[in-house]
């Protein structure tokens, strides 16, 4: 470990000095080329003539004043004599030109020779000043320091002070000019973050396994002294937004410990070798304020696999996941040094990095079920004033699937909604339309239907929930909606389940895909006519036959077969056939089998209850929004305007409708899903 470090040294001062020397020769480059660029604007103004020019114009008294040196001659010429001069030289230079325009006399210069005569004919024809100057030894050398040294060592603290200028403003400091080789974290205390376990709601399983690493760190001892080994690392692994960074603040938040956070991305740049020289200097500064913690998120950015088919030798993020590996067997965890990291794709990581003594704990963060939900929504509306009809069990049964964050951004529109309909507290319907804004946007009211249209929506609509409600053990419906909305819906049926369900039977797939298709079943049940509006629930019920076929094993046709394998669990849940291409049409075949199967019973169950269909869609159409309880007293023949909506008033009392007029020339709705 010492030998390490004293090559990381060597590698710094290394870096270091060869930073230095590159700025040296870059102002060593400058100063030369601007004395050049100088010297060259100074010649520009100067003529060399010949000797016997020079002669000539002494005789004809046109020469005023002579600078006699040992190897040139330099002359200037009187007024009258320079009006008579003009060499085709002093034409062609521009520079001449320039300086002619800007009132400066043009300097002459001319190589001397053995001429005896040339001091009396300067007397004879009255040239004013002429002779040599007196050159002392130091004045070389100051202009020397003045031309040359001067300028470069100001151009050497000039760039020296900005590079310090950007290191301070950048978080930088050694590890290369700039700090570009400084790890950017930013350093959190207890007090800073604020954050504890009490913050953290729905995820106990987690917690759970962190609280062992708080105990170690506040008590290490107990740990050394029966000889037990504390993990490492600790890997959370989760969907987006349920929690993972704000677990790992807690963590430190309860442990009072100093918490190191650095982003996978921050330590790849352009340079090569940047990377790993910031996790040497993130493990070197952690192991100054131990114990703490270090967190990495999304460390899939630096720990993908090593493919050599993919990446080559001398790979930046290979480099950079190498020294990381280094690190984790390096350090010392009896120091209380704990590294935590986070990722939604586990499946990319290095199998290096996984293995026992680096992060070999993996703690799953998953979505929170209903108890977790309303322990969530409870966390988030501590701060919010929430009126008395406010049933938070409730809104936790509707948002089956939402993440922590799912639940924060429901709580802070309703609040929002609340301020712009002049309210001061956050009532239930503020909540459950704050719910669909985030799941089907808000609603756009510049969208005027026709009245087939609505019609066709309607009976679509109805159709899924009225199969819904005729199935054993479907999802209960609690909303039906005709009012267009921003992301991309005419209109919708939304379906939330009374109960937690971790596993799925075939006749619940079945029973979800037949739900899916009843909109278009109602479509061609009622107008004859099948519209672009279903194309979002075929897609639905279309990848819900394909998995139940390729990754459930319930086809007839394949039973216990594996035909695809999942990828991106945490992500968007793809999936890739693992399968010949012979077997891939079989499957298509299955699916299309299925889809077949379940729309027509799907629409056998319209058929049977036409008169209720008719019902639910006239009252639809006149209210354009309805919620399940209301559709279920219509089924039963009972007042729907006297249900409880879940926690909202009752809407004035109105009779059962009667069924709508049916469109006599149907048309198909194009454009968007409803």
């Amino acid at each position: 470990m010492n030998q390490n470090n004293n090559g990381n040294q060597r590698n710094n001062r290394n870096r270091g000095a060869f930073g230095v020397l590159s700025i040296i020769i870059w102002a060593l480059v400058i100063t030369v080329a601007m004395n050049v660029i100088f010297s060259s604007f100074r010649a520009s103004n100067t003529q060399e003539v010949p000797y016997s020019t020079f002669r000539q114009w002494v005789m004809e008294d046109k020469v005023e004043r002579v600078k006699m040196e040992n190897n040139r001659f330099t002359f200037t010429l009187t007024p009258e004599g320079q009006e008579e001069v003009q060499t085709q030289a002093e034409t062609d230079d521009p520079w001449a030109a320039f300086a002619r325009a800007n009132g400066e006399q043009p300097v002459y210069v001319t190589a001397p020779i053995n001429d005896e005569e040339i001091i009396s004919l300067m007397e004879e024809h009255g040239v004013k000043e002429y002779g040599t100057e007196l050159v002392e030894e130091s004045s070389y050398l100051m202009n020397l320091l003045l031309s040359y040294v001067v300028p470069m060592v100001l151009m050497v603290g000039l760039t020296i002070v900005l590079f310090r200028f950007m290191s301070s403003r950048m978080g930088g400091g050694v590890g290369g000019i700039g700090g570009v080789g400084k790890a950017n974290a930013k350093v959190y205390v207890e007090k800073k973050t604020g954050v504890t376990f009490a913050d953290v709601a729905g995820q106990d399983e987690a917690k759970e396994s962190l609280e062992e690493i708080i105990d170690f760190l506040h008590n290490p001892g107990k740990y050394t002294e029966i000889g037990a080994k504390l993990p490492k690392g600790a890997l959370l692994v989760g969907s987006p937004g349920t929690g993972k960074t704000l677990l790992a603040k807690a963590v430190a938040g309860e442990a009072n410990v100093p918490f190191f956070s650095i982003s996978g991305s921050d330590f790849v740049e352009m340079f090569v070798g940047v990377g790993a020289s910031r996790v040497r200097d993130l493990f070197k500064e952690a192991a100054k304020m131990a114990p703490c913690i270090i967190f990495i998120d999304e460390i899939d950015t630096i720990g993908k696999s090593r493919d050599a088919s993919k990446f080559g030798g001398n790979d930046e993020r290979e480099q950079t996941l190498n020294q990381l590996l280094a690190e984790l067997d390096g350090f010392d965890p009896t120091k209380g040094v704990i590294v935590l990291a986070a990722t939604n794709r586990p499946e990319v990581l290095d199998k290096a990095l996984l293995r026992p003594g680096r992060f070999d704990r993996r703690i799953t963060v998953d979505r929170p079920n209903l108890a977790g939900r309303l322990a969530t929504l409870q966390v988030h509306t501590r701060n919010i004033r929430l009126a008395e009809d406010v049933d938070l069990n409730k809104i936790a049964q509707a948002t089956a699937g939402a993440v922590g964050a799912d639940l924060a951004n429901l709580v802070n529109e309703a609040a929002l909604r609340a301020v712009r309909h002049g309210r001061r507290a956050v009532n239930q319907q503020d909540l459950l339309t704050s719910f669909e804004l985030v799941i089907a946007g808000s609603e756009k009211k510049g969208t005027v239907l026709t009245e087939k249209e609505k019609k066709l929506i309607a009976y679509h609509e109805v159709g899924h929930a009225l199969v819904a409600a005729k199935q054993k053990d479907a999802e209960p419906v609690t909303k039906i909606t005709i009012v267009p909305h921003t992301q991309g819906a005419l209109g919708y049926t939304m379906q939330t389940p009374e109960e937690e369900k971790f596993l799925m039977t075939k006749e619940d797939l079945h029973t979800e895909i037949r739900t899916l298709l009843g909109g278009r079943c109602a479509e061609e049940l009622v107008f004859g006519t099948q519209t672009s509006g279903a194309s979002n629930d075929i897609e639905r019920a279309t990848d819900l036959a394909r998995k139940l076929v390729t990754m459930f094993g319930m086809s007839d046709k394949f039973g216990p077969m594996g035909l695809a394998t999942l990828q991106n669990q945490y992500l968007d849940g793809g999936y890739g056939l693992t399968c010949a291409q012979e077997t891939a049409a079989q499957v298509d075949k299955e699916i299309a089998d299925i889809i077949a199967a379940c729309h027509q019973e799907a629409r056998e169950i319209l058929e049977q209850n036409r008169a209720e269909l008719d019902a639910v869609a006239g009252y639809l159409l006149q209210k354009e929004t309805i919620t399940g309880q209301e559709m279920m007293a219509i089924l039963k023949g009972e007042d729907p305007a006297a249900v409880d909506n879940y926690g909202l008033n009752p809407a004035p009392k109105s009779a059962v409708p009667s069924a709508p007029e049916l469109l006599s020339d149907p048309a198909p709705q194009g454009g968007e899903n409803p």
